[in-house]
């Protein structure tokens, strides 16, 4: 599997599908992503999250190099967009994984699931060997989705900012090989 030229490939699992995201889940995302609980866990969304933030992330998304980074929307069967998932560069370059899902679709393995099939794609289709994830020290459920998906704690921790909570964060700093 490679990537296509314009996005991303759909990825089914049991229960989900990855795909690009488009303009229409603009509306879907704000609401998802407009919870405070949402957004202080994650370094780039604001809180509050409006509509035009999530359309000026989309226009982000359409623009991006996709054999550097890529984005997927994550809908679950019968409920459609329940989050996001993205490779992007780090500072240094290295390939990082980062996700959301909404509060409404949190404690049912769905984000291990959605990053469990974006790794296999990660290392198969896009080539990758090496990946890092980190995660707010006060968020232990996505140390353990990490975990679960095979990326190992490195012993490094870092300040990290978030946009929603205007602050830096302990984040425990992990990495994946393929």
């Amino acid at each position: 599997m490679s990537i296509p030229a314009d996005g991303p490939p759909v990825i089914a699992t049991s229960r989900l599908r990855l795909r690009a995201p488009r303009a229409a889940d603009a509306p879907k995302i704000a609401a998802l992503a407009n919870d405070p609980d949402v957004a202080r866990m994650t370094t780039r969304m604001p809180h509050p999250y409006s509509l035009a933030d999530a359309e000026t992330f989309l226009e982000a998304c359409a623009s991006q190099d996709p054999a550097r980074e890529t984005v997927f929307a994550i809908e679950q069967d019968g409920e459609g967009l329940v989050g996001m998932l993205g490779f992007h560069p780090d500072e240094d370059g290295r390939t990082e994984l980062g996700y959301w899902l909404g509060r409404p679709h949190w404690g049912q393995g769905l984000a291990t699931e959605a990053a469990g099939a974006a790794l296999v794609w990660a290392g198969l289709g896009w080539k990758r060997r090496y990946l890092l994830a980190g995660h707010f020290a006060d968020n232990p459920a996505s140390g353990q989705v990490l975990c679960k998906t095979g990326f190992l704690y490195t012993g490094d921790v870092v300040l990290r900012h978030s946009l929603a909570r205007g602050a830096p964060a302990p984040t425990r700093m992990m990495v994946w090989l393929a």
